[in-house]
């Protein structure tokens, strides 16, 4: 029987940077791949939120992660439609409640989502909720909880001991790196040109710097917050 993941991301493209490549392998395996996006992934170019002025830019990303979890074989994205990089102002709590209530809709087996030393704040406020909701409490499901990078976060953050990206988990992407790619590319509006970290060649020359730390052809790597042998 397969297993159910949820992705927890905070944009709309940060789930294919994370683990595209893993998605790819968990749908290939059978296992049911859920996408939660927290927040709407456009408004934090403006002096001010104004999403009803941005309703076409915000149905091109949506569209384009519907494409992006198509290619990787995932159900199509839940899109929460957060304030962009402004999560600090939605209160936390309400954060919390509106993932514990897709947990517990969804009933994951896997969860991951983002690494709490991440740059962008959204990164790390989603981390934060995650971890909350699915606090160790008697009947809490998820048995594994991880933590992936983005490229143009994870590795801009000033490196220290509670910042720095430290994966102990690699995964063999070698037969879904392509997969991955065709996703990416779905998220034209949100790719730069190399040698930016978010373009098609920074992915993939991560994908292939993760995979030669494990003896691979190409791998993503993983920070374990969470594993549960019951």
């Amino acid at each position: 029987m397969g297993k159910t993941v949820l992705v927890v991301a905070a944009h709309p493209d940060d789930e294919v940077l994370g683990c595209g490549g893993a998605m790819a392998r968990h749908a290939a395996a059978g296992d049911d791949v859920h996408i939660v996006l927290v927040a709407e992934g456009v408004t934090s170019r403006d002096a001010a939120r104004a999403a009803a002025d941005r309703g076409d830019d915000l149905e091109v990303l949506r569209t384009a992660a519907r494409a992006a979890a198509a290619c990787l074989g995932a159900r199509a994205p839940l899109f929460l439609g957060q304030p962009d990089n402004r999560l600090d102002e939605v209160p936390f709590l309400d954060l919390v409640k509106t993932i514990e209530a897709v947990v517990e809709q969804v009933a994951p087996d896997v969860v991951y989502t983002h690494h709490g030393g991440d740059l962008n704040q959204d990164h790390r406020l989603v981390q934060a909720a995650v971890l909350t909701a699915l606090r160790p409490l008697p009947g809490v499901r998820p048995t594994a909880l991880y933590a992936f990078e983005v490229l143009s976060s994870s590795e801009w953050t000033a490196p220290t001991a509670h910042t720095a990206f430290l994966p102990q988990r690699f995964v063999n992407i070698t037969d879904h790196l392509a997969a991955k790619l065709a996703a990416l590319a779905c998220y034209r509006s949100e790719l730069r040109d190399f040698p930016h970290p978010r373009s098609l060649q920074g992915v993939e020359t991560l994908a292939r710097l993760r995979g030669m730390t494990c003896g691979f052809a190409a791998a993503e790597a993983f920070a374990v917050l969470r594993e549960v042998v019951a």
